[in-house]
C-alpha cells in the first residue's frame, strides 16, 4: 500500500474508527486500562510550573472559545472549505457535541473527580479541527502543505497530552478523543471530495 494510499481520508477514517470502538470497548468494559496510571504518572511527573503554564495555553486549542474563530479562518485561508463551508461547520458542531453522548453510554470517570471522561472534549474538538487543516491543507503545494500538516499533528498530540497533565483525564480519555477527532474530520473530507449533486 502506497504512502497516498494511507494517508487517504478513507484508509484514516477506517483505522481512526477501529480504534476507536477498541477503546470505547475496553473503557467500558475494563474501566481504568493497564496502562493509563502509569503513562499518567510519567506526564505527571514532568509536570513542573512552567510546563504547566504551557499546557494552559496549549489546552485552548480544544476549546469552543478558540475553534468558533478558528472555524472562520479556514473560510479566510482555504477556498475549498467555502465551497462546502456548511460541512466544516458542522464537523465542529458534532465534534463538539459528540463526546457527551458517548461519555453518557460508556461512563466510565476522570481520574481526580466522578466527572465522566471518555472520549476527551477538547482532545476530539482539536483533532477534529486540526485533522480537517490536515485535509484543507492538500491543496497548497510544498512547503506549505507540508508545514502546516506536521504543525496540526502536532497541535493534536500536545491537547491530548495537555488535558492528561492538567489532571483532566486518563491518556485513553485523550487517545479516545483523538481518534474519535480524526474518524470525523474523515468523514467530513470524504463528504467533502464527492461531486456536488448538480454536477
Amino acid at each position: 500500500m502506497t504512502r497516498v494510499a494511507l494517508l487517504h481520508p478513507r484508509s484514516v477514517l477506517l483505522v481512526t474508527l477501529a480504534c476507536f470502538a477498541a477503546l470505547s470497548a475496553a473503557a467500558a468494559l475494563a474501566g481504568v486500562l493497564p496502562a493509563d496510571a502509569a503513562l499518567r504518572d510519567q506526564l505527571l511527573a514532568l509536570a513542573s510550573p512552567p510546563m504547566i503554564a504551557a499546557m494552559r495555553v496549549i489546552n485552548a486549542a480544544g476549546d469552543y472559545r478558540l475553534l468558533i474563530p478558528g472555524t472562520a479562518l479556514l473560510f479566510v485561508l482555504f477556498p475549498r472549505a467555502r465551497r462546502r463551508w456548511w460541512l466544516w461547520v458542522g464537523l465542529m458542531v458534532v465534534a463538539a457535541a459528540g463526546p457527551d453522548a458517548v461519555k453518557l453510554l460508556i461512563a466510565r470517570p476522570r481520574p481526580f473527580d466522578t466527572s465522566l471522561g471518555f472520549p476527551s472534549g477538547h482532545a476530539t474538538a482539536a483533532a477534529a479541527y486540526f485533522g480537517a487543516v490536515m485535509y484543507l491543507a492538500g491543496s497548497l503545494r510544498p512547503p506549505p502543505r507540508v508545514l502546516i500538516r506536521l504543525g496540526a499533528l502536532v497541535m493534536i498530540v500536545l491537547v491530548a497530552v495537555a488535558r492528561v497533565m492538567l489532571r483532566a483525564h486518563w491518556p485513553s480519555d485523550a487517545l479516545g478523543g483523538v481518534t474519535l477527532g480524526l474518524a470525523l474530520a474523515s468523514a467530513a473530507a470524504l463528504i467533502a471530495a464527492l461531486p456536488p449533486a448538480d454536477a
